[in-house]
């Protein structure tokens, strides 16, 4: 018996260990009915387990059992059950713990801000923090990071801000966050001043803070610096090499993603699941078709690599962006998988811009029902309604989003000037240089007409004359942020915007133009890719 018990003691934690959850977990139930002894360890393994495979019945087993003997004042194993509580987001029985715990130090409290944060109680989390009377650096870590899951970026650098004010010692964890945070901003400037402070506390040679440089650059629009400090990384892994090979997926750089790939190989650095989905993106984003497929079929028979819905997706959405759409449709009907509704959306989108009328209604059909309550769903099929000219499918799309309460998402672009954030929304006039912005947009519009440019209307789905329509083109978000930058920037310098949705048209068209009249590069950087603008041509030549 005594050997029966040395040996759940001991197999369970190493199954959790080495990830092998559910023999952890089938071990856990035969361990509960042998009535064999259970030990502190034992349970701190079971509920990080839990917690990684969201069981949460037996995660609560688990629970009572600490009580049953009486464990419930060891510190580590009352966090763990706390954090297997916020990953399984029963939030209500996370409280009980934490209010139940006999003490709480500073380590319990960190959890706690980063569990919160995992469900998005921001303001609780920010107010624990006010309220603990001792922090460390995993404290204002915790906060820096939930903060920037939550989107609230902005308000994660100035906590770090304050935390470099406060005189608190920062760790590799801390600049890999915020590193983070520079690269959902497109911050290229605060980015910039981080990897200095990088530099100056020595933690360049961290590998997991230089994948964190790699992906700021390339975030930032600066793909020959992310390729840069890439190539003087002293040692790299496979994170390393997927981070660049995505950056230049981001890009529209597919070959110079495929030669990453090829050297990622040479130096005998094995890819990852991961990894594919960055290779399979570029081939998708410049048109490699036999590319792509040679990677798919390389990672499921060289490296036996079972295919995710991400891998899926990709590959159909290259297919069908190269207008191979019956391939890519036979394909989808051919998966072993039941197609989820971002790989339809990806079809869906192809065969409107290739006019597959039939094609588009079929998809759109399945689309309304994987999705009824998704704004983004009802938007591609408005969206696809007006292209094809039936404004009768457009006003009964947008009466069903009405009646049921759906709101789609408003479209914005930002812009930094000057270490300031300029946020634009379409026919947004709230800017204190409107006046300014719009009739200098005006004026520039004025030129490129005289230069051929027709705006394209066809986008507006509202029933109004071509006048109104030709107005609400000129209002998009990312020419008034353009049209800032080129007020307010020095004559030849780059300007970068970024927008939470996917570019249109006619702004693609537009922002082309403008780098050839004005002699600037434009970056931007949308929902899907990245847009390189010079001399009136797109790094994406218009594949995107």
């Amino acid at each position: 018996m005594l050997w029966k018990n040395l040996s759940y003691s001991k197999r369970i934690p190493s199954y959790v260990t080495h990830g092998q959850s559910h023999q952890a977990i089938l071990l856990f139930h035969q361990l509960q009915k042998t009535g064999s002894k259970i030990t502190e360890l034992v349970l701190s393994a079971v509920a990080r387990v839990c917690g990684k495979v969201g069981a949460i019945e037996e995660g609560k087993q688990a629970h009572c059992m600490v009580f049953k003997h009486g464990f419930d004042r060891d510190m580590i194993l009352m966090t763990s059950l706390l954090d297997m509580y916020f990953k399984c987001t029963d939030i209500k029985d996370a409280r009980r713990v934490y209010d139940e715990m006999p003490s709480r130090d500073v380590v319990v409290n960190n959890n706690m801000i980063f569990g919160l944060c995992r469900c998005q109680l921001i303001v609780e989390a920010i107010n624990l923090f006010n309220n603990m009377c001792e922090r460390d650096t995993g404290s204002w870590n915790s906060l820096i990071s939930g903060l920037a899951q939550n989107s609230e970026e902005r308000k994660a650098l100035l906590l770090f801000g304050k935390m470099r004010v406060e005189g608190v010692e920062v760790d590799v964890m801390t600049m890999s966050s915020v590193l983070s945070v520079c690269a959902d901003l497109a911050g290229l400037v605060n980015g910039k001043q981080v990897h200095g402070l990088v530099i100056r506390y020595g933690f360049d040679l961290h590998i997991p803070v230089g994948n964190a440089i790699i992906d700021m650059y390339a975030k930032c629009g600066c793909m020959d610096d992310a390729c840069q400090f890439f190539k003087n990384m002293p040692a790299k892994n496979v994170v390393s090499w997927t981070s660049l090979i995505v950056g230049h997926g981001k890009h529209g750089l597919g070959l110079e993603a495929l030669e990453a790939f090829d050297a990622m190989e040479t130096e005998g650095v094995v890819p990852n699941k991961i990894t594919f989905l960055g290779v399979l993106y570029a081939c998708s984003h410049a048109g490699l078709v036999q590319e792509g497929w040679r990677s798919f079929n390389t990672m499921i028979h060289k490296y036996s690599i079972t295919p995710m819905m991400e891998h899926y997706t990709c590959l159909v959405d290259l297919l069908a962006r190269a207008g191979h759409l019956m391939e890519a449709y036979n394909f989808i009907e051919r998966m072993p998988i039941k197609p989820e509704a971002k790989l339809l959306t990806a079809f869906f989108s192809s065969c409107c811009s290739h006019m597959n009328v039939e094609l588009a209604k079929t998809v759109g059909q399945r689309l309304l029902e994987l999705e009824p309550e998704q704004a983004g769903t009802y938007m591609l099929l408005s969206n696809f309604y007006g292209l094809v000219g039936d404004f009768e499918g457009v006003a009964n799309v947008r009466r069903s989003m009405l009646k049921k309460g759906i709101r789609k998402e408003k479209a914005c672009t930002w812009i930094e000037i000057d270490r300031k954030v300029h946020t634009f929304e379409s026919g947004d006039r709230s800017h204190p240089r409107s006046k300014e912005i719009y009739k200098y947009l005006q004026n520039l519009v004025q030129k490129l007409k005289n230069n051929g440019y027709v705006p394209n209307t066809s986008i507006v789905m509202q029933n109004v004359d071509e006048h109104t329509k030709e107005e609400i083109v000129l209002g998009h978000s990312e020419k008034l942020a353009i049209t800032l930058g080129l007020i307010c920037s020095p004559p030849g310098t780059r300007i970068m915007i970024v927008k939470n949705l996917r570019v249109c048209a006619d702004c693609h068209l537009v922002t082309a133009l403008i780098s050839k009249i004005e002699g600037r590069e434009i970056v931007a950087r949308d929902s899907s890719r990245f847009h390189h603008f010079s001399n009136g041509k797109c790094s994406c030549g218009d594949h995107w």
